[in-house]
């Protein structure tokens, strides 16, 4: 089952005093590049973030955002109160005035607040963990439903590619004769005498030139190979991706041996569907 690399999860918990937000956002990228934004006090606990979404997700450029909102029970900042009254007196003994006054101007000097650092609380930090990796159940979720959309699509145009192929096959029973039967004429045309033994080499090496029969045959393994890895267990964007690359190599030899108009209008309509399915595979884990 593919899994797409757009994904998207949050989940929220409330603690006393409180809340925890986690936001997941994931897009297409060769490896992994995890983007982490958390708040100043919960720096030190990065890292194991970090380990936790690169241990669920494979690949991706993963956006990863932490929220902590605080009511009004719980804060970091406390006014210094020896401080402030210092500075009031020292105001009043320049300037007398009201004292609503000259605390306002005292909570602006230097020192006035203080700010505690906070120790994260074990039980607080097992609790963001678990919303994590809430989030990143979510997330995978999202990347699930999105693949199966994909794989929808990857099948509907593997099915096309078929259908072409078998239109290929019906149009080269005929066409090597056709090639042979235009060389004939064009040798008519020239009214000159050639060995016929000779003709007949020089005509049937060029024929073997203009053969398909190996390219039809390895064309239908690679779209048989595609479809089996598509309901494989695993989700494998990158072998998906070679696969593409030997169904394209079969039908450019294909295009470039025709020597058929009909033939190759049918090769530019494989083109095409190859093509969409490339700009989708870039989205798969």
């Amino acid at each position: 089952m593919i899994h797409s690399m757009t994904g998207f999860g949050k989940h929220v918990v409330q603690l006393p005093g409180k809340k925890i937000t986690v936001e997941l956002k994931s897009l297409n990228s060769k490896s992994l590049d995890i983007n982490a934004r958390v708040p100043q006090a919960y720096r030190e606990k990065e890292l194991v973030f970090r380990n936790t979404i690169a241990q669920a997700l494979q690949r991706g450029k993963i956006d990863f955002n932490l929220y902590v909102e605080k009511n009004g029970e719980e804060t970091s900042t406390s006014v210094n109160e020896d401080v402030v009254r210092n500075y009031m007196q020292q105001l009043k003994a320049i300037a007398p005035g009201a004292d609503i006054q000259l605390l306002e101007m005292a909570l602006r000097l230097p020192d006035a607040l203080r700010s505690e650092r906070e120790e994260i609380d074990p039980e607080e930090f097992k609790a963001i963990e678990d919303v994590l990796r809430e989030a990143l159940a979510e997330l995978d979720q999202f990347r699930l439903e999105e693949g199966k959309a994909l794989e929808k699509d990857f099948k509907a145009r593997i099915l096309a590619i078929e259908q072409y192929l078998e239109e290929v096959r019906v149009l080269d029973k005929d066409r090597l004769s056709a090639v042979r039967e235009r060389l004939e004429r064009a040798v008519k045309d020239l009214r000159e005498t050639v060995d016929a033994n000779r003709f007949e080499q020089e005509l049937t090496y060029y024929l073997e030139k203009y053969d398909i029969t190996e390219e039809k045959v390895r064309l239908a393994k690679h779209l048989e190979y595609f479809s089996q890895t598509l309901l494989s267990a695993d989700s494998n964007g990158k072998k998906l991706g070679f696969i593409c690359q030997e169904i394209g190599r079969e039908i450019n030899t294909i295009g470039s041996k025709a020597n058929d108009a009909p033939m190759q209008r049918v090769v530019v309509q494989m083109k095409d569907e190859l093509e969409k399915i490339k700009e989708q595979i870039l989205n798969v884990l």
